[in-house]
């Protein structure tokens, strides 16, 4: 994202803001629309959310951490989520998983430099019986091997 779109997101946040101030738990709402508009909650947000709505930013800071649908970094198109349960990781999801951070140059938790992917783990995707399974976005897919990867990362 350019200055400019920043500078016009920020702008968007503080109507965003200005709806919610003066709401009990109004931090909610507005740490969701931030989410929604930025991608991810940018530092400058939480100090204007701060600013404004005059909740300490170690306050902010906890709760953005606290709830997993909240991001501190921008995240990429599309997410990908590896489940590294027990099931997944019996069938060899690690072979897997290490062939999509090699295929996309990155470490878990991480994001292409096209912004393209997250790569994020998670512990169970209640799939067990496709094991090893991940999924892209709300996509699944499930009985994979390592040289299933690349295919599946150009549909995207």
């Amino acid at each position: 994202m350019n200055e400019l779109e920043f500078k016009e997101k920020m702008e968007k946040l503080d109507t965003i803001i200005g709806n919610h101030k003066g709401q009990q738990g109004g931090l909610m709402p507005v740490l969701h629309e931030t989410q929604e508009l930025f991608g991810y909650l940018p530092e400058e947000a939480q100090k204007r959310i701060s600013e404004v709505l005059k909740v300490p930013m170690a306050e902010i800071y906890g709760v953005a951490t606290f709830y997993s649908r909240f991001s501190l970094e921008p995240k990429g198109e599309h997410t990908i989520s590896v489940c590294l349960g027990r099931a997944c990781y019996v069938q060899g999801v690690q072979l897997v998983y290490k062939r999509i951070q090699d295929e996309l140059k990155i470490k878990p938790g991480q994001t292409t430099a096209d912004n393209k992917f997250t790569l994020v783990e998670t512990r169970c995707l209640g799939c067990c019986g496709l094991a090893p399974v991940l999924t892209v976005g709300e996509d699944v897919y499930g009985k994979l091997k390592p040289d299933d990867v690349p295919e599946i990362l150009a549909k995207y």
